[in-house]
């Protein structure tokens, strides 16, 4: 996000990749967004000494265009706002301004890697961890060349910039290629299929608990993918989601649910309650389902006890 907006300020002027974000004089630095697309991750824009323009509506969008205006930046997860990423790119490219894209958990499908600069995003960023399965550390930032250009001179190996303290190391981007040429290689049908499976066995072992249930469910956009969502009735099972999820990351061997559960900072698309625990389990390796249902059924069982 950062590299991007950085890139769209000071498009390949080496006087602006140096003196961002202090001196800004004769740079363009306002960055339009949704009103429903703010989120915690703003900071890295704001970092670039940019300011955050939000429009609500189709018709503010359109008049939100000013000489000072650098870049638009759209949430790709984000479950509201009213305007679409096809009128989105539309309206900015009739002003002539670039188009990001934060679509940082929006793989799989394997095709998103591509789907989004098609349909004309100049940038789009995804983790590459999530979905790509590579080192947490690392990201893909997609797009135009002269943008894609931009945003290296803002990064390392060139010290006095503001990408500099971003530096990934030799290690993590070989194993960010790696995981790219892995995921290019799978099919979205057999991933998928592998998932339901893995759900399907933790949610009969758990399902043999009193009252509660299990269904799978695949959020719209960010980790699409099946995860499952166990429910069950508190006044029976004496615990809350929160202190399940505690449980199972103190036991043995420690295992992290979904943040979802207990209605945490949900993942966008999932279900939260206090009694509602979610389990991703696309990040299993092989039997891990197995150890997985195991330690919900100890813990979901115990607290009938208590």
């Amino acid at each position: 996000i950062k590299l991007a907006t950085a890139a769209c300020i000071t498009r390949g002027n080496k006087s602006a990749v140096i003196n961002i974000p202090t001196e800004m004089q004769g740079l363009k630095n306002e960055v339009i967004v949704q009103k429903a697309h703010r989120y915690d991750y703003d900071h890295a824009i704001r970092d670039c000494g940019a300011r955050l323009i939000d429009v609500e509506t189709l018709d503010e969008y359109e008049r939100a265009f000013s000489e000072r205006t650098v870049m638009t930046q759209f949430f790709n997860a984000a479950e509201g706002g009213r305007i679409s990423r096809e009128d989105w790119v539309r309206v900015a490219h009739k002003h002539g301004i670039p188009c990001f894209n934060d679509a940082a958990a929006d793989v799989p499908p394997i095709s998103n890697l591509w789907n989004y600069t098609e349909m004309g995003f100049d940038l789009v960023a995804f983790s590459g961890g999530k979905g790509l399965r590579g080192p947490q550390c690392t990201g893909l930032l997609l797009g135009k060349k002269d943008l894609i250009d931009a945003a290296q001179l803002n990064n390392s190996p060139n010290s006095n910039t503001i990408g500099r303290g971003m530096k990934v190391g030799k290690e993590e981007i070989i194993g960010l290629v790696a995981a790219v040429d892995w995921f290019l290689e799978q099919d979205d049908a057999r991933m998928e299929a592998e998932y339901r499976k893995r759900a399907a066995l933790i949610a009969e072992r758990v399902k043999s608990v009193p009252s509660v249930e299990a269904r799978v469910f695949i959020p719209p956009v960010a980790n699409h993918v099946p995860h499952l969502l166990i429910t069950y009735d508190m006044n029976r099972i004496k615990v809350s989601a929160i202190e399940v999820m505690q449980r199972m990351r103190e036991g043995t061997p420690r295992i992290e649910l979904n943040p979802s559960t207990g209605g945490g900072p949900a993942s966008m698309g999932l279900a939260g309650g206090s009694n509602v625990i979610v389990v991703g389990v696309w990040m299993l390796q092989p039997s891990e389902d197995e150890i997985v249902a195991r330690r919900l059924q100890e813990v979901l069982r115990s607290a009938m006890k208590s």
